[in-house]
């Protein structure tokens, strides 16, 4: 479950325009290539050639849809704090391998601190929580302790990232 946090990405060779793209993508990512050049002061051409190297770049990410988990039964989200037996490298690896496999799995953090691991999941009540814990994680060879804590609400920040431009 890498991020590309550490890729090899130079944040130097993102310019300003190449910014405002990102910020525009991040807004509404539906929206057409004319209007994004429109905004940012492009040819339409030049305009997909930056999206198109934003997103070779590894910059750009993707896209999404978000869909409200409960079309899919989902009425309960937890975050799963795990702490591995050993830290090996071959302990982290398979477990990251399994989480990947777990469609209740939204997404998972390797933090420092007293867990090694949170684990967001989406799961349709709390007798499917507690059994998909029991099952995923507590039958783990390499998990030595879990501890779920339920997720009231959830707040995401769909302008991530813009505010670091007016950072000094």
């Amino acid at each position: 479950m890498p991020n590309n946090m550490r890729s090899k990405l130079d944040p130097t060779l993102i310019d300003r325009i190449d910014r405002e793209i990102l910020a525009h993508l991040q807004n509404d990512a539906r929206i057409s290539n004319k209007e994004l050049a429109a905004r940012v002061g492009l040819a339409p051409s030049s305009c997909l050639a930056r999206v198109r190297r934003l997103e070779s770049s590894g910059a750009l990410l993707g896209y999404h849809a978000e869909v409200d988990p409960r079309v899919h039964g989902v009425t309960l989200e937890a975050l799963i704090a795990i702490r591995l037996e050993k830290h090996a490298r071959t302990a982290i690896a398979a477990f990251e391998r399994h989480v990947g496999t777990l469609p209740e799995v939204r997404g998972a953090f390797h933090v420092a601190g007293a867990n090694d691991y949170l684990v967001h999941v989406a799961v349709r009540d709390a007798e499917h929580l507690r059994d998909f814990a029991l099952s995923a994680f507590a039958t783990r060879p390499e998990v030595a302790h879990m501890e779920t804590s339920l997720i009231f609400s959830h707040t995401r920040n769909p302008r991530f990232g813009v505010a670091f431009d007016l950072l000094p």
